[in-house]
């Protein structure tokens, strides 16, 4: 039986902290790292599989033969083997065979820390290395400020594979081809940040990438992970940050994958009442296990460090908070105080927020939660999980709700868009209209919209406007943008020819001007997390289903004030409250000609009078276009 060389690159430092779960940059030892050792050059492996009797490196190297390279279990019983191996170059391919003492059970796994794998349906992984050479330190050097939570905020969701194909040749846009074509796309609509569906490795598109397999590698579909560091450069060439999703809440059951890694429930939790996701058909990571919260806080950082990502979007945080979490009674066990809370994954949500904002103090970490779970996005030392912010899932659906209904019958349902401010500041929320929302038969948002054409992008055009004036960070999924007619598709491409049309064309030019407002208009990002950048004129026109409100900022000079008008009807010398006397100036119409509006219910004469309303000393009367929003300044 051959053996690999021996050498280690853990320290007896390294292994402490690895057992404690305290190693955060785990991504440094263990994997297949291309060395000289002796003055001969090669790659040293190194795999946790502490139930292993003997494991193995096959590859391309050596005809996938076991006999050839067997790695060496380290003696502090820490379950690590490793080895080096000489001649073996950056692009061979290789997998794990290991052997379990458990049974006779003999897997061949990919390397949980590999840097790159095969194509799918291939599953090997393959040593890599690069030197990519960083070109944005000054995006680095200025990057808190973009990310602050004062500053405008407002994310364009994509999934690579189908945001634009190559449709002559019938496939993916490559990382290099959307290093041009995504980014410029994206600094045109005046976004701040990007977010990408999963670009880890993952064996399944069906799965939106939400299926890991290889953590610590950006999928092959697209390019090499140095073509992925270059489209991360391009975006931060252009001030835009880029957010990636990361899935700590679960791992599928594929063959090569961290499920029963070594014969053992290595990575999953063994209770299936707390190791397997029945709606995904997935496992559930161990989060009591000291090395499997390395393994994925490492993830975390590794992500950050590597990458340079400006923040961590976590997929469904609130699968991972409680045990009961969609299972029936009898199917979860309280925890040691007789509650639903999973404490072990609470811990974890905390120690992996500390470890990123220390070592990252200019990220972001979002949370997707859709509980009433408390202080979300609140610190640590005050009580909560320490996120950055949190979705605002029950706006969306509130919101959504509304916007469906025929607005003859707005009025009676004008609390579903009001209720959000009852809470909207008990966390730094972020208003989203994610994919999840246009697939599955709930319709593209343009198709939620009642009424005819007009009255669809009428629609949707204030919702938009809503969203933008309303408190909390923003985002949109791909295509919303334009109107987007059918629901999206993971296979396809976006319905880039509806382009040609005015009524498509006037929706992405309201979304570019709002990107725009938001940036420009210190009232709608100063105070977006704070009641003191809001309020009410008047939420209670039922009738005319009209709502009117201010945004402030530090300086009271920015102060905005915004009127929507939510059925089509347009009302004539419609009177609203001011905060003082003066001579407004219209900042934004949702209404005008170049959003394919009316452009008919122009303002002219703008100067408050004495006249009491809305309990307020001085009023105006306006011109509410249909299905419009107005935002005005003092002058």
């Amino acid at each position: 039986m051959a053996q690999t060389k021996v050498h280690s690159l853990f320290t007896e430092f390294d292994i402490n902290l690895f057992k404690a779960g305290k190693h955060y940059r785990l991504y440094e030892k263990f994997g297949s790292h291309i060395i000289t050792l002796d003055g001969i050059k090669g790659t040293y492996f190194a795999v946790w599989a502490p139930s292993a009797k003997s494991v193995a490196v096959i590859g391309d190297f050596n005809f996938w033969l076991e006999g050839e390279h067997h790695l060496n279990v380290r003696w502090d019983g820490s379950g690590i083997w490793e080895g080096f191996i000489p001649g073996v170059e950056k692009g061979a391919i290789y997998k794990y065979k290991i052997h379990s003492s458990h049974s006779n059970i003999h897997t061949e796994k990919s390397d949980p820390f590999a840097r790159r794998c095969e194509h799918p349906p291939k599953t090997a992984s393959q040593v890599w290395e690069d030197n990519y050479q960083w070109k944005d330190k000054k995006w680095m050097k200025n990057r808190k400020k973009n990310n602050a939570l004062d500053a405008p905020f407002s994310v364009y969701e994509v999934h690579l594979g189908s945001w634009k194909k190559q449709t002559e040749e019938n496939r993916f846009l490559s990382y290099y081809e959307l290093a041009d074509e995504l980014v410029n796309y994206v600094a045109d609509m005046n976004f701040t940040h990007v977010e990408f569906m999963p670009i880890m490795e993952y064996p399944y598109d069906p799965s939106w990438g939400y299926q890991l397999t290889g953590y610590f590698a950006p999928t092959s579909r697209f390019g090499y992970p140095d073509e992925f560091k270059f489209l991360v450069d391009k975006f931060h060439e252009k001030g835009i940050g880029v957010l990636l999703d990361w899935v700590p809440s679960h791992f599928p059951s594929d063959d090569h994958g961290l499920g029963y890694f070594d014969g053992s429930h290595l990575y999953e939790h063994p209770d299936r009442r707390k190791g397997y996701h029945q709606d995904w058909k997935s496992l559930i990571f161990n989060y009591g296990r000291n090395e499997i919260k390395a393994f994925l806080i490492s993830n975390a950082i590794f992500w950050l460090d590597q990458y340079h990502a400006d923040g961590l979007r976590v997929d469904a945080v609130a699968s991972m908070l409680f045990l009961d979490y969609s299972r029936e009674e009898g199917e979860w066990e309280p925890n040691m105080f007789g509650g639903r809370e999973y404490l072990e994954a609470i811990d974890f949500i905390k120690e992996m927020n500390t470890a990123v904002y220390e070592a990252f103090p200019d990220v972001q970490t979002i949370a997707e939660e859709s509980t009433s779970f408390p202080k979300v996005s609140r610190p640590i030392y005050d009580g909560g999980l320490g996120f950055g912010m949190k979705w605002m899932m029950g706006w969306m659906h509130d919101t959504l709700n509304y916007f469906a209904k025929e607005p003859i019958y707005r009025k009676h349902h004008q609390n579903d868009l009001t209720f959000s401010l009852n809470y909207a500041f008990t966390e730094n929320f972020m208003l989203p209209l994610s994919h999840d929302e246009v697939v599955y038969g709930k319709k593209s948002l343009i198709e939620k919209m009642p009424g005819d054409e007009w009255q669809k992008f009428g629609n949707l055009r204030l919702l938009y406007s809503l969203m933008y004036t309303h408190p909390g960070t923003k985002l949109i999924f791909q295509g919303g943008e334009f109107g987007q007619t059918s629901e999206w598709d993971f296979n396809g491409s976006l319905d880039w020819h509806l382009l040609q049309y005015d009524v498509h064309k006037g929706a992405q030019a309201l979304v570019r001007d709002l990107n725009n407002l938001y940036k420009k208009e210190p009232a709608l990002h100063q105070k977006q997390f704070s009641s003191e950048g809001f309020e009410w004129i008047d939420h209670g026109d039922h009738e005319n289903s009209i709502l009117s409100y201010i945004r402030k900022g530090e300086n009271p000079k920015d102060n905005i004030i915004v009127i929507l008008n939510l059925t089509p009807i347009p009302r004539e010398n419609y009177r609203v409250g001011l905060p003082k006397a003066g001579t407004l100036k219209e900042i934004f119409n949702s209404d005008s000609k170049k959003y394919n509006g009316t452009d008919h219910y122009k303002n002219k004469k703008l100067s408050s009078n004495k006249k009491r309303w809305n309990h307020r000393e001085n009023s105006i009367e306006l011109n509410l276009p249909p299905l419009g929003m107005l935002a005005f300044k003092f002058k």
